[in-house]
């Protein structure tokens, strides 16, 4: 069953992104809404609507933000409806909404995943909600390709290393990843088995590599304050080799061999991270002393692209 007239776009699953309103079925015409005009509990009936959990997230452009928008009305829930058009609302549209103000907002999943027992919330054992049950997940048939999906689900940075681990017996969930091509196919690949073994993912806190061609490649982002979970591009500038050393050693890579600008495509409005001053002995790039202040622009084809060559020995074992 698809939601008649609520939608989330561009998020990490179905349960998160940017929110729009099909306010008058009869145009079959999408609206944004602004942020001030959703509070916690419109959310709850967005969330209820699309049959996800409880609202965890309500911040705008956090999935993006929109120009030229048509904007919905306020909208004035009680927070038990079953569908966002049963609230009451304002009656009347805003005009305009201010940049970065169009509502992004997460719910949480039925079906859930989390890494537990590591150092941190993006390394573990991981483990699945499926079908009402918490479970640890089988090794085998895991893929970098699913790895990488579920570190970016759970907001963290990219796959560092993921093996097997001894566990008592039991029952737990194994992931078919030769189906999965995006997060939203993996809830449809996870069948139950006995089996010994679970498996430890790690994902690195606040740096990723995307549009690579490994995982040891690509357009380097970076968490500056993980409070806020908000990825910030890097200005070619503003890393160096030293600082490359510590982003590679950090995924679980080899030494840096290319470092260039827009070489895994550019960013056009990013948000820039400030400039690192790694000795390149440090284990982790946010351990590095930094200018403190990001810039509040980077020159076209400037975006940092790096490639470190491949996997240290302490990397993932699992076949690839």
């Amino acid at each position: 069953m698809c939601p008649d007239s609520v939608r989330l776009l561009n998020g990490s699953s179905r349960c998160s992104g940017r929110l729009q309103v099909k306010t008058n079925p009869s145009d079959q015409t999408w609206s944004s809404v602004c942020e001030a005009d959703l509070d916690l509990q419109d959310a709850q009936v967005v969330c209820r609507e699309l049959g996800c959990g409880a609202p965890s997230v309500l911040q705008g452009a956090l999935y993006g933000d929109v120009h030229t928008p048509r904007w919905s009305p306020e909208f004035q829930c009680g927070g038990h409806e079953s569908a966002l058009l049963n609230c009451r609302s304002s009656g009347s549209a805003r005009s305009s909404c201010s940049p970065g103000k169009a509502a992004g907002l997460t719910c949480s999943e039925v079906n859930e995943i989390r890494l537990v027992g590591g150092a941190s919330r993006c390394a573990g054992s991981l483990e699945l909600k499926f079908l009402g049950q918490q479970r640890p997940v089988d090794p085998r048939f895991f893929t970098l390709k699913t790895a990488a999906l579920i570190c970016e689900h759970l907001n963290c940075g990219s796959t560092v290393s993921f093996e097997p681990t001894d566990v008592s017996h039991q029952s737990v969930w194994i992931i078919h990843s030769y189906y999965v091509q995006s997060h939203s196919d993996l809830w449809n690949s996870v069948t139950s088995i006995n089996s010994p073994f679970s498996l430890k993912l790690t994902c690195s806190d606040s740096v990723r590599l995307l549009n690579g061609s490994s995982r040891c490649s690509g357009r380097l982002q970076v968490k500056t304050n993980p409070s806020d979970q908000t990825w910030s591009s890097v200005c070619e500038a503003d890393l160096d080799l030293q600082d490359a050393q510590v982003v590679c050693r950090e995924l679980g890579c080899g030494a840096p061999s290319v470092l260039q600008g827009a070489l895994y495509g550019d960013v056009h409005t990013p948000r820039w991270s400030p400039e690192f001053q790694c000795g390149g002995h440090e284990s982790a790039l946010l351990d590095c002393r930094s200018s403190g202040s990001a810039r509040s622009s980077c020159s076209p084809g400037k975006a940092a692209g790096l490639t470190c060559s491949g996997r240290r020995g302490t990397a993932a074992s699992t076949p690839l």
